[in-house]
C-alpha cells in the first residue's frame, strides 16, 4: 500500500515597498504636486509606479504616466518594462496594445506619450485622477499646466501630480523650483527638500507663499492655491541599484562633464560652454603612436571655398586619422584640414586616401536630408577601391562629442606630435557645443571615435 503524502506549500511574500531617503519622501508628501529627482539613478521610475499602486483597490481609480515619445515608453529597461516587475505582482494583467495595466478592481494605470504641444488636446473630456510624467524636464511649461485641467476625479481620491525630472538649466522647471535650488551652487538645498509651498499664477507667473491662507489673504478666497514641493535624490539615495550594479556609479563618473554635473552631482546650473568639453591638458603629445589595432580616417566636409580676405567665414574640411591601441588609448595621428570648392574636397580626400593607404578605413559624413545622402554616396564612388563607409548623422554635435570629451578627460586620447596640433586644440578647447561654433575637427574626431568604438559593426548608422 502507497501513501500519499501531501507537500505543505509555503505562499511566496513578495513585499514591495520604496527605500528610506528621498524615495519615501515621495511617496509620502500631501502635496498635489510633487516632483523627484535631479540625479540619474536615484530610482525616481520606481518610486512614480509604485505611486500609482497606491489606490489599485479603487475600481473608478485611473492613472496615466506620460513620457515625451513613444519609444522612451517601451525602450529597454524603461517605462513598461520597469512596470512588468512591478505590477503583476499586485494582479495586474498587461495590455500592451494600448500600454496600460487593468488591476483585479477595475483600475487602470495607463502609459502615453506626448510629443507635440498639440497632442495634449486629445485628452479633452479626459478624468486623470493621477497624472504622472516619467522624465518633466522633456514637456513644454504649457503642455504640464494644461494637463492640470484634466487631473480631475470622481472616484473619492483627490487628484494629484507626481514627476520625475533631471536637472536641466534652460528648462522652465528650474525657474518654477528656484525656492528649492541654491542660486551660488546649482545644487538642491538639503533643508528645503520636500518642504511644501503654496502657489497661484498670475500673469502666467507662480506667485509662492509658505500657506495657502497668505496667498488668499493677498488675491482673494477664490484664487484657489495649489501645493508643490520638489524632493532630490541622487543615485546614492537608491543603495539598492549600487548593490545590484556597482558599475553603474563609474558609468556616471565617466560622462563629459556636464552631463556628470547634472547627473551624478544634480547641478541645475551646468550647461555647456567653451572649456566645458575639453582643455588643454587633458591630451599628451606622443612622438609616435603604438602599433594600433584598428585605425580610421573621418572626413567632415565642406564645400565653401575660401575667398581672399573671408577665409574665417567659409567652412573647413577636415580628415581627423584616429586609431585605438590594444589598451583601449586613442591615438589622434594626423588631421588634414582646408578649405576649397567641391571639386577640390573630392581630389583632396582620394589623395589623402592614397597617402594612407588601403589598410585605413575612410569614414564620410552623411548631413541630414537627401541632398546629404546623395552627396556622401557620390564620395564613396569617388574612393572605389578602398574600404569608406557612410555614417549618418542623426544627433547634435553636442550630443555626439561626449563620448570623445570623456574619453579625453580621462586621459585616453593621445595626440601625435604634428604641425596640426596647436589649430587642433584650440579648436577642441573653443568648442561650445553650438551650432554657430567652429566644429569642423570636432565633428570630424567625434565621428572618427564613434566608428572606432564600433569595431564589428556596420559602420552606416541608418
Amino acid at each position: 500500500m502507497s501513501v500519499a503524502l501531501a507537500a505543505a506549500v509555503t505562499p511566496r511574500v513578495i513585499e514591495i515597498r520604496p527605500q528610506a531617503g528621498s524615495q519615501e519622501a515621495f511617496l509620502s508628501t500631501p502635496a498635489d504636486i510633487a516632483v523627484y529627482g535631479g540625479a540619474a539613478g536615484s530610482g525616481k521610475t520606481f518610486a512614480l509606479l509604485l505611486e500609482a499602486l497606491r489606490h489599485i483597490h479603487n475600481p473608478e481609480f485611473g492613472a496615466v504616466i506620460f513620457r515625451r515619445t513613444y519609444p522612451q515608453i517601451t525602450n529597454e529597461g524603461g517605462l513598461w518594462d520597469t512596470a512588468a516587475e512591478i505590477y503583476p505582482t499586485c494582479g495586474g494583467v498587461a495590455r500592451f496594445s494600448t500600454l496600460e495595466y487593468v488591476f483585479p478592481s477595475g483600475a487602470k494605470v495607463k502609459f502615453a506619450h506626448m510629443q507635440h504641444e498639440t497632442d495634449r488636446f486629445a485628452w479633452d473630456g479626459s478624468q486623470i485622477t493621477l497624472l504622472g510624467y516619467d522624465q518633466l524636464e522633456h514637456f513644454p511649461e504649457r503642455v504640464f499646466f494644461y494637463m492640470l485641467s484634466r487631473n480631475r476625479s470622481a472616484c473619492g481620491v483627490a487628484p494629484y501630480v507626481r514627476a520625475t525630472c533631471n536637472p536641466d538649466p534652460d528648462h522652465w522647471l528650474r525657474d518654477f523650483m528656484r525656492w528649492w535650488i541654491d542660486e551660488t551652487t546649482g545644487l538642491p538645498i538639503a533643508e528645503r527638500s520636500g518642504v511644501i509651498r503654496w502657489f497661484v499664477l498670475r500673469d502666467d507667473a507662480p506667485a509662492w507663499a509658505d500657506t495657502a491662507e497668505e496667498l488668499q489673504a493677498q488675491f482673494g478666497a477664490d484664487c484657489y492655491p495649489k501645493s508643490f514641493t520638489f524632493i532630490a535624490g541622487t543615485v546614492f539615495d537608491n543603495p539598492a541599484l549600487l548593490s545590484k550594479d556597482p558599475n553603474y556609479l563609474s558609468n556616471l563618473h565617466a560622462l563629459q562633464r556636464t552631463d556628470r554635473e547634472r547627473l551624478l552631482g544634480g547641478n541645475w546650473d551646468a550647461r555647456d560652454h567653451a572649456g566645458s568639453f575639453f582643455s588643454r591638458e587633458w591630451f599628451e603629445v606622443v612622438d609616435a603612436a603604438p602599433a594600433l589595432e584598428s585605425e580610421i580616417r573621418y572626413w567632415d566636409r565642406a564645400g565653401t571655398e575660401a575667398k581672399p580676405g573671408r577665409e574665417l567665414s567659409a567652412s573647413w574640411t577636415a580628415g581627423v586619422r584616429m586609431g585605438r591601441s590594444e589598451r583601449g588609448l586613442y591615438y589622434v595621428r594626423d588631421v588634414c584640414r582646408f578649405q576649397g570648392s567641391p571639386m577640390r574636397v573630392e581630389s583632396t580626400i582620394k589623395a589623402v586616401a592614397s597617402q594612407d593607404g588601403l589598410y585605413i578605413r575612410v569614414g564620410i559624413e552623411q548631413d541630414p536630408g537627401q541632398a546629404g545622402k546623395a552627396e556622401a554616396e557620390g564620395q564613396v564612388r569617388n574612393l572605389a577601391g578602398y574600404d569608406a563607409k557612410i555614417n549618418a548623422v542623426r544627433e547634435a554635435k553636442a550630443i555626439r562629442v561626449r563620448g570623445f570629451s570623456a574619453q579625453a578627460e580621462a586621459g585616453n586620447v593621445k595626440l601625435v606630435r604634428g604641425a596640426w596640433n596647436e589649430a587642433y586644440l584650440r579648436e577642441l578647447v573653443n568648442f561650445d557645443g553650438t551650432s554657430t561654433c567652429v566644429s569642423d575637427q570636432v565633428d570630424a574626431s567625434s565621428g572618427a571615435f564613434l566608428l572606432l568604438t564600433r569595431v564589428g559593426l556596420p559602420m552606416e548608422i541608418y
